[in-house]
C-alpha cells in the first residue's frame, strides 16, 4: 500500500470517516426507533450554563480546529484568506442555505428527517461558542473534505470527476444521522463545494460559506430561545 493511500485511510479513520460511519450507525438505531423519523429530535448541540459543558463544547471547537489544520500540514498548504473570498463565500452561502432550508421542510414533511435542533444551549456564553463551532465546522470540514482528500485523490490519479464524487459521499455520509435527505443534502453541497475548489483552487470562500450556514442555523434558533 502506498503512503499516499495510508495516509488517507489513517486520516478519515480519525476524522470525518469514522465520523460516517457513527453516523450510519445512529441512522439506524432511529430507524428502528417505534417513532416516526420526523416526530425524532436530533439536537446539535444541548447543555446547561455550566462550565463544564463550556469546556466540552470549546474541547470540540479545537478538535476540529486540529482536524483542519492536520490537513494542511499533511498537504504543507496554508491558504492566506482574502477580500476577493468574501463575496464567493456569501454567494455559496446563499446557494446552499436558501433551497437547503426549504429542501429540510419538504423532507420533513413527508417524513425523511428527524427535526433537528441546531442548539439547546442554555447559557450567556452560547452565541460565541456556536459561532466559534460554525467556523471550526467549516474550516476543519472543507480543510479536510475538500482541500485534502481531492488532493490526495487527484494524486493517486482519480479523474476530477470520481474525487468530486468520493468527498460528497463522504460529506453526506457523516450527515445522515440526521435523516436520509440530510445525506442527500449535502451530498449535493459537497458536489456544489467540490466543483468550485476544482474550478478555482479557492478553499476559503467554501469556508467562509460553510460557516455563515451554520452560524444562521444555530445562532437564529438560539436567539428564539433566549
Amino acid at each position: 500500500m502506498s503512503r499516499t493511500k495510508r495516509e488517507i485511510l489513517i486520516v478519515l479513520a480519525i476524522t470525518f470517516g469514522m465520523s460516517g460511519v457513527r453516523s450510519i450507525l445512529k441512522l439506524i438505531d432511529t430507524l428502528l426507533q417505534p417513532e416516526a423519523l420526523n416526530q425524532q429530535q436530533t439536537t446539535l448541540y444541548s447543555g446547561d450554563g455550566g462550565w463544564l459543558n463550556f469546556g466540552l463544547q470549546v474541547c470540540w471547537v479545537l478538535t476540529l480546529i486540529a482536524w483542519g489544520m492536520l490537513a494542511l500540514h499533511l498537504l504543507d498548504i496554508y491558504p492566506a484568506v482574502g477580500r476577493k473570498d468574501v463575496l464567493p463565500g456569501i454567494g455559496l452561502a446563499a446557494l446552499i442555505g436558501i433551497p437547503g432550508l426549504v429542501f429540510y421542510l419538504v423532507a420533513l414533511h413527508f417524513g425523511l428527517s428527524s427535526e433537528v435542533v441546531p442548539s439547546a444551549l442554555q447559557a450567556w456564553w452560547s452565541v460565541p461558542v456556536l459561532i466559534a463551532l460554525a467556523f471550526a465546522n467549516g474550516f476543519a470540514e472543507e480543510s479536510v473534505v475538500v482541500l485534502w482528500f481531492i488532493t490526495r485523490l487527484r494524486e493517486l490519479g482519480c479523474s476530477a470527476w470520481v474525487a468530486m464524487t468520493a468527498q460528497a459521499v463522504l460529506r453526506g455520509s457523516y450527515h445522515l444521522y440526521q435523516g436520509p435527505s440530510a445525506g442527500l443534502g449535502n451530498l449535493v453541497m459537497g458536489l456544489v463545494f467540490g466543483a468550485y475548489f476544482y474550478k478555482t483552487g479557492r478553499v476559503w470562500p467554501l469556508i467562509i460559506a460553510h460557516t455563515l450556514i451554520d452560524v444562521v442555523a444555530f445562532v437564529g434558533y438560539q436567539t428564539l430561545l433566549l
